[in-house]
C-alpha cells in the first residue's frame, strides 16, 4: 500500500482521542491528521479542532483517501450517508473500537482501499482483530475491481461488479474477454474461461475497448515509425486518427516507442514532448530478437529491421502483445498498439 495515503483520524470526545493518538504510533509512514474537540488534552503537535462531526466528515470526503473513525458505527453511518456516489469515488471508511482491538473496514472496501489498509493496521497492533464483511475476502473469491486496482486499469460499467462476484461466488462459469497474456497474469482463474468473443451472459471485457459489459481497460502502447523529416503536425494527425478509429482516447495511451534511429526526428520529439510521452526508442538487436511474424515493413529494406512500430510497440508494453496492428498514414508513418 502507497504512503502516499492521506488520512484522517476522527475523534469525539477524550477517550477516543487517546486512542488517535496511540493509533498514530502504527500509522508514522503516512500523511495522517488528527481530528479533536477543543478543550481535550493530547500530545500532538498539531490537532486540527472542529465544532461538528457532520463539517469533518464533508470536507475530509474530498480531502482524504481514507477516514479512520473512533466513533460509535451507527454515528459514523448516519452521518456519512448524505456523502455516499460511488465505490469508485468515496474514500476508504473505516472505524476502529478505542482500544484499537477491533478495526472494521466499513465503505469502499476494495477500490477505496479499506480492506488493505485495515489488514495493514491489524498487521501492526499486536492481538487487533479486522473484521471484513466482503464476500469475496471471506472466501478469497477472485476480485476483478482488485485486480484492477493493483494494475491500474480503468473500470467502466462498476454497477456490473456485483454480478460478476456473485456468480463467482456461486460456482458459476464468467467468460472473461482479453488477451492470453493477461489472463495467465490472473491468479485465481477458477471458474473463469478466456474467450476471444463472448457467448454467456456474464463476462468481463479486459481489453481497452468499451462494451456494455465490466470493462478493465489496460494501458495501450504505442509504437511510432516515420520517414525523414516528417512534422510534428503530420505525426499528431495520424495519432489522432488513429486514435479515432479504434475509439481510444488520449488517456488510454501510456508512452510511445520507436526505433533509435528516429532518436534526433524533431517532429517526432515535438509530439512526444507536447503529449508528456517519455518516448523510447531500441536498437536493432533488441527489435530482431523479437520471435513474431510481423507486418511487412520499409525498415526491413532500408535497416535490416523486422519492423519498427509493431515491434517497438510490444518491447514498450507490459504484456508484450501487439492487439492492433500497424496503421500507415500518408505513406510515412506507421503506428501499432501493444497491451
Amino acid at each position: 500500500m502507497s504512503n502516499r495515503l492521506k488520512i484522517a483520524i476522527v475523534s469525539i470526545n477524550q477517550p477516543s482521542l487517546n486512542s488517535a493518538c496511540e493509533l498514530l504510533k502504527y500509522l508514522d509512514d503516512f500523511e495522517v491528521d488528527v481530528y479533536g474537540k477543543k478543550d481535550l488534552n493530547h500530545n500532538l503537535s498539531n490537532l486540527i479542532i472542529y465544532e461538528k462531526i457532520d463539517t469533518v466528515l464533508e470536507n475530509a470526503w474530498k480531502k482524504y483517501d481514507a477516514i479512520i473513525c473512533i466513533l460509535a458505527m451507527g454515528i459514523v453511518v448516519r452521518k456519512i450517508a448524505p456523502f455516499l456516489k460511488n465505490k469508485a469515488t468515496d474514500p476508504a471508511i473505516i472505524v476502529m473500537s478505542m482500544d484499537l482491538s477491533k478495526i472494521i473496514p466499513l465503505l469502499s472496501g476494495h477500490i477505496g482501499g479499506a480492506n488493505e489498509l485495515s489488514d495493514l493496521i491489524a498487521s501492526r497492533i499486536k492481538g487487533c482483530i479486522n473484521f471484513v464483511s466482503t464476500a469475496t475476502d471471506q472466501t478469497n473469491t477472485f476480485a476483478f475491481d482488485i485486480f484492477a486496482k493493483k494494475n491500474n486499469f480503468e473500470i467502466q460499467n462498476l454497477q456490473c461488479l456485483a454480478k460478476i462476484s456473485n456468480a463467482l461466488l456461486n460456482n458459476k462459469e464468467v467468460e472473461v474477454k482479453t488477451y492470453k497474456s493477461i489472463f495467465e497474469t490472473i491468479p485465481d482463474k477458477t471458474n473463469l474461461k478466456r474467450v476471444d468473443e463472448q457467448s454467456l451472459e456474464l463476462c468481463v471485457n479486459i481489453t481497452p475497448f468499451s462494451n456494455k459489459n465490466l470493462t478493465i481497460k489496460p494501458k495501450v502502447y504505442l509504437g511510432m515509425g516515420c520517414n525523414k523529416n516528417t512534422t510534428f503536425q503530420e505525426i499528431e494527425k495520424a495519432f489522432l486518427c488513429f486514435l479515432d478509429k479504434y475509439n481510444l482516447s488520449k488517456h488510454q495511451i501510456e508512452n510511445i516507442a520507436s526505433f533509435e534511429a528516429k532518436a534526433d526526428e524533431v517532429g517526432l520529439l515535438e509530439f512526444a514532448s507536447k503529449y508528456s510521452f517519455d518516448i523510447k526508442f531500441y536498437n536493432k538487436e533488441q527489435i530482431n530478437s523479437l520471435q513474431a511474424d510481423f507486418s511487412p515493413s520499409q525498415a526491413t529494406k532500408f535497416f535490416n529491421l523486422k519492423g519498427v512500430a509493431e515491434p517497438s510497440a510490444i518491447l514498450l508494453s507490459k504484456y508484450k502483445e501487439l492487439i492492433l496492428k500497424k496503421e500507415v498514414y500518408n505513406k510515412k508513418i506507421t503506428i501499432a498498439g501493444a497491451v
